[in-house]
């Protein structure tokens, strides 16, 4: 079973045992803001390797690679204007950019599934500092097995793939708690690949451009979080419930008490108070919770398209699509 070390009370103590099973090719779970990331060595082809086996993650879907700062980004890929303004504005945090890679960048073709960009993200907090101790990007998916509910706690990546690695870095309860938005700047514009942790209003407010939203699900694979099914639990996933089936388990938003609220077999309210960021903080550990109440059945009540509302969606939809 994996070791687990606080990244709060032991920060040293994490960088110290972290470092040598990335160097020797190991995977290993990092806290991010976001979500949890299983992370190796981006430029090491077996580590890379690891990563997709430990996951069982299908190797034409590419890995964020993560970065200590701005400079070791330029270091591996090209900016053109509007992406720096959107890096300057909002790294280190909950963004991804998709980057030309530049051709001497020693990021391996196995971390950009053969494309020629990359996704680079920089991660708040004591990653970031083991990302500069370590001197090369960790290519770091979500710590979870592939389609399957997201990580925001230690906890959670111990019960999913504690067998499979050697350490868990804890960082308590990710506060975001949705995974990065990724966007790609093309002729000028702003494509969301993804909507993530950065609100789509917070984006146009810092750069005056309009955000492209992306094409539908099962689009071609730009980015990691497009394919149809993912993020889904064993349970089926019913959206938009306006009443509650027998034995189904219940995550509703702002209060809401559809029909039928008595029959549900547990009852989660994401933000009694109609918060979206507490909301989508929520979202992956009360999907979990639901999941393990034994409910064949989730059902989710509406959630506003507004601010973070947009990425909760997005995540709800993929997990209820048919799983491949």
């Amino acid at each position: 079973m994996a070791d687990i070390i606080s990244t709060l009370t032991r920060p040293d103590e994490a960088i110290a045992a972290a470092l040598p099973l990335l160097q020797a090719g190991q995977c290993l779970a990092i806290p991010t803001e976001t979500v949890y990331g299983l992370a190796a060595d981006a430029t090491n082809p077996e580590a890379i390797a690891r990563i997709y086996e430990t996951k069982g993650r299908p190797r034409f879907n590419p890995l964020i690679c993560h970065m200590a700062d701005l400079a070791m980004a330029e270091r591996h890929a090209v900016f053109d204007p509007l992406s720096r303004k959107l890096a300057e504005r909002f790294w280190p945090g909950p963004l991804t950019l998709i980057l030309p890679l530049r051709p001497e960048s020693s990021i391996h073709s196995l971390a950009t599934a053969g494309l020629d960009s990359v996704g680079i993200r920089i991660p708040k907090g004591l990653t970031g500092r083991l990302i500069a101790a370590f001197g090369r990007p960790l290519a770091a998916p979500s710590a979870n097995r592939s389609g399957r509910i997201s990580p925001t706690s230690a906890a959670h990546v111990a019960a999913d793939l504690g067998e499979k690695i050697a350490l868990v870095l804890d960082g308590g309860a990710a506060p975001v708690g949705v995974e990065s938005t990724i966007l790609k700047v093309e002729d000028g514009a702003i494509r969301m690949l993804r909507p993530g942790g950065l609100a789509v209003e917070d984006i146009e407010a810092a750069t005056g451009c309009t955000v492209i939203r992306p094409q539908k699900a099962g689009a071609i694979i730009e980015a990691p979080g497009m394919l149809a099914s993912h993020y889904a639990p064993d349970a089926a996933v019913r959206l938009n419930a306006t009443h509650v089936e027998p034995g189904e388990a219940l995550v509703t938003f702002a209060g809401f008490a559809p029909a039928g609220i008595e029959k549900a077999a547990l009852v989660l309210d994401l933000s009694p108070a109609g918060n979206l960021a507490e909301a989508a903080a929520n979202l992956f550990s009360f999907m979990k919770l639901a999941d393990a109440s034994g409910a064949p059945r989730i059902a989710f009540a509406a959630i506003p398209m507004s601010g973070l509302g947009e990425a909760i969606n997005d995540r709800l939809q993929r997990a209820a699509a048919p799983k491949t």
